[in-house]
């Protein structure tokens, strides 16, 4: 006498291996569907070195200056040779990041004590700190080393005496627009009227070009007639962010002491 026994199944059981490989195909699909990060924030998240390697030649590193042709120059008078060096806000060395913050008290801290803003020592150190900033420093002389990041990867100091001044900068956004924004930008007064300022916006320029961004922005106290100038003579003109005049409640108009200027990376705009 044969007996059929029923074997139950539990339906819990069979569709675990089906359940976790619709999981697994999710996963797939989901890393297939990832998208590469926006413009801006793959260029920030780029190591130094690499970013060098990418968006600054080294002909952009060194600028050579002839001799002025004059009745008293000499013919034998020499080259100037100016380097530069390339940090982020992590990897400036520590002179060099108290001289910069030296040339903006020297040059600045009264315009911004006579602004509503005002002087903040502390406040202007954090903003130099931030995160996605970046240097480009400007030296008398040959290089002092093979590749402009030595200085802090080796933690080695340059020499004080060849620092001349600075550009400082971030690829951002500034009004939803994919920009290079110069933060600061200063020359020891042994280095001003030599076109040296104007090479630095080049350099400036070149990377924001490289990169594909839109534009290179900047910040202008009103006040500062000389840096307006340059700036405009350099073709940068004020940008559609800049601030408007705004009505007060007594019915006086206050006009902001600042305006952004900007200044088009692409061809034709």
């Amino acid at each position: 006498m044969s007996s059929s026994v029923k074997v139950r199944v539990s339906k819990n059981k069979a569709p675990r291996r089906s359940l976790a490989r619709r999981q697994i195909e999710q996963i797939n699909r989901g890393l297939r569907k990832e998208k590469p990060l926006p413009l801006v924030e793959r260029t920030n998240k780029l190591p130094l070195a690499e970013f060098v390697n990418s968006y600054v030649p080294s002909e952009d590193l060194e600028y050579c200056k002839h001799p002025a042709k004059t009745a008293t120059a000499h013919e034998n008078e020499p080259e100037l040779l100016y380097t530069l060096d390339i940090y982020t806000a992590d990897s400036i060395p520590p002179a060099d990041f108290n001289a910069c913050f030296n040339l903006i008290e020297e040059t600045s801290s009264n315009a911004y004590k006579e602004s509503s803003e005002g002087w903040s020592p502390k406040k202007k150190m954090k903003e130099m700190r931030l995160p996605d900033m970046r240097y480009l420093i400007l030296r008398r002389g040959p290089r002092t080393t093979p590749e402009n990041v030595d200085h802090a990867v080796e933690g080695t100091e340059p020499p004080p005496e060849q620092f001349l001044g600075f550009v400082s900068f971030m690829v951002t956004y500034e009004d939803g627009k994919e920009v290079v924004y110069c933060y600061e930008i200063h020359l020891s007064p042994a280095a001003q009227g030599q076109g040296l300022g104007t090479q630095l916006m080049i350099r400036l320029e070149n990377i924001g070009r490289r990169i594909g961004l839109e534009k290179v922005m900047l910040t202008v106290f009103k006040s500062n007639d000389k840096a307006v100038g340059f700036y405009h003579r350099l073709g940068f003109t004020k940008d559609d962010y800049s601030p408007q005049p705004r009505m007060l409640r007594n019915g006086m108009v206050k006009e902001p002491d600042y305006m952004i200027l900007s200044r088009s990376l692409r061809p034709g705009q």
